[in-house]
């Protein structure tokens, strides 16, 4: 047999010497001759703790990233509500578009999404001295909006309870969209109401105690879609999903469903005049809440002269 070479004798001698230097600084055991006699120490490293300051920092930043879906919504909902796109924009669909690159339908997620958070918080911080409604450090709370769309067509005090019951089933952390959807789903089959409408059927709104229907108490809409458990309901605004809770049809004619309808129509081609001002806007408000399905003489007049004002004029 041959020798074997210096050369590779130099080379084990050098990672001998490599491994025992290892061994010696780490004061571990290791014998090159049987390395799975090796005994190897390893030192957890040292974790920085955090200033009182980089706590703060963390926890401002962490609520910040918790509520920007939050932040989205409520501006989506003053922009549509007052009307900051009429001066570039006929629609708030096409505003939504062209602005944020999403849908209409995007935008009402976003909007009653931020609504639903809303709610949440009154969970745990009632009014908590000086901390924000909408910020509790103690309290989980949704980080996207689609943990909470299941959510949105459920009664605020649904809501709170599906909210608890998914976050313990998430073991005290923030649930999934998948978990508060199994959740909604047991509620749904608990409270479980067939939906009878038909669309072009007049409805009244009932408020209730939902916030999303603030300011739409009393006022008509007609259906326009129907849903398993709401209706998409078109309102002298826009479209809103609204749930059958909050919903009682006025039982019109066929007849009166279609001339509604008209009006309907009428009042949506003016609220979509860029230079529709305040006062008329509340003359169209005034006409989404008739409770009868026609216009008083003076109520035809006064919708007759802003078609006229404003180049709309359609015969009804």
């Amino acid at each position: 047999m041959g020798k074997p070479s210096s050369k590779g004798k130099k080379a084990t001698s050098a990672t001998s010497n490599n491994l025992k230097a290892t061994a010696s600084s780490t004061e571990d055991t290791f014998d090159p001759e049987n390395p799975a006699t090796a005994t190897i120490t390893v030192s957890a490293a040292e974790v920085e703790e955090l200033t009182q300051e980089e706590q703060s920092d963390r926890l401002h930043l962490e609520r910040r990233v918790e509520r920007a879906f939050f932040e989205a919504g409520k501006a989506l909902t003053e922009l549509r509500d007052r009307r900051l796109y009429r001066s570039t924009h006929k629609t708030f669909e096409d505003y939504c578009r062209d602005r944020f690159g999403h849908s209409r339908q995007q935008s009402n997620y976003l909007i009653a999404a931020s609504g639903v958070y809303e709610n949440l918080t009154t969970i745990g911080c009632q009014n908590v001295a000086g901390e924000n409604l909408t910020t509790n450090g103690s309290q989980i709370l949704p980080t996207s909006e689609r943990q909470v769309r299941p959510m949105t067509k459920l009664e605020p005090q649904e809501q709170q309870e599906v909210w608890l019951r998914a976050v313990e089933i998430a073991g005290g952390k923030v649930p999934t969209g998948r978990i508060v959807k199994g959740v909604v789903q047991k509620i749904m089959d608990r409270t479980k109401v067939p939906n009878t409408y038909q669309i072009g059927e007049v409805c009244q709104i009932l408020a209730k105690d939902n916030p999303e229907l603030r300011g739409k108490g009393g006022c008509w809409g007609i259906v326009s879609a129907v849903n398993e458990f709401s209706c998409t309901v078109r309102m002298w605004d826009g479209e809103y999903t609204v749930g059958l809770q909050h919903l009682k049809s006025y039982n019109y004619l066929p007849a009166e469903c279609e001339q509604m309808q008209v009006i309907c129509d009428r009042i949506t081609r003016l609220r979509e005049k860029e230079n529709l001002e305040d006062a008329p806007s509340a003359v169209l408000k005034h006409l989404g809440e008739v409770k009868r399905p026609y216009l008083t003489a003076v109520e035809e007049k006064l919708l007759t002269l802003l078609e006229s004002e404003y180049g709309d004029e359609i015969t009804p």
